[in-house]
């Protein structure tokens, strides 16, 4: 009997695990034309929530009235164009996918050049600066001997020419 009770447990949690989360929206089939255009117009404007989903893809309640209302807009007529304008006025640029290139939008369109000249011209200073080092054609040859010298033999180091390091003082009772 005890053995089963690991397996009832792994059962009991994966088996909520496979259920959807939420039942996918149903198209409002009574008019497919409709329905169509509302798909790809929602293709092409961004859930105010989500803001990372199309309003087609988004579950958020929120999307599920916007698409609603866009479709009661078409039912009365107003073209494509009409409803992105009303959605514009409201919600701003942000509600598209796709903002128009403006003075308010420069940033957002400009911004990605703007880094990635930003990152070459970094990267030229970096390479520039370590073309800069000095290398090792500017140490004499003596020097060079005398090195090799100091490694070859370092009881020949002599004394005072190289500080050794120090430990630190143990703190003093100032009481």
């Amino acid at each position: 009997m005890r053995s089963w009770i690991p397996l009832l447990l792994v059962f009991a949690f994966l088996v909520p695990a496979t259920l959807p989360a939420s039942q996918p929206a149903l198209p409002n089939a009574d008019d497919p034309v409709l329905e169509a255009r509302l798909n790809t117009l929602a293709a092409d404007l961004r859930c105010v929530v989500c803001q990372n989903e199309t309003l087609a893809e988004s579950r958020a309640s929120l999307a599920l009235d916007l698409r609603e209302e866009i479709r009661e807009m078409m039912r009365a007529g107003l073209s494509d164009t009409a409803v992105v304008e009303s959605l514009v006025d409201r919600y701003g640029d942000f509600v598209l996918y796709r903002p128009p290139l403006k003075p308010l939008t420069y940033a957002l369109w400009g911004g990605p050049a703007a880094f990635l000249f930003i990152g070459f011209a970094l990267a030229a200073a970096a390479l520039y600066r370590r073309r800069a080092i000095p290398g090792t054609e500017d140490i004499s040859p003596d020097t060079l001997a005398q090195a090799s010298r100091l490694l070859q033999h370092p009881d020949s180091i002599p004394s005072g020419s190289v500080t050794e390091p120090t430990s630190p003082s143990p703190p003093q009772d100032t009481r």
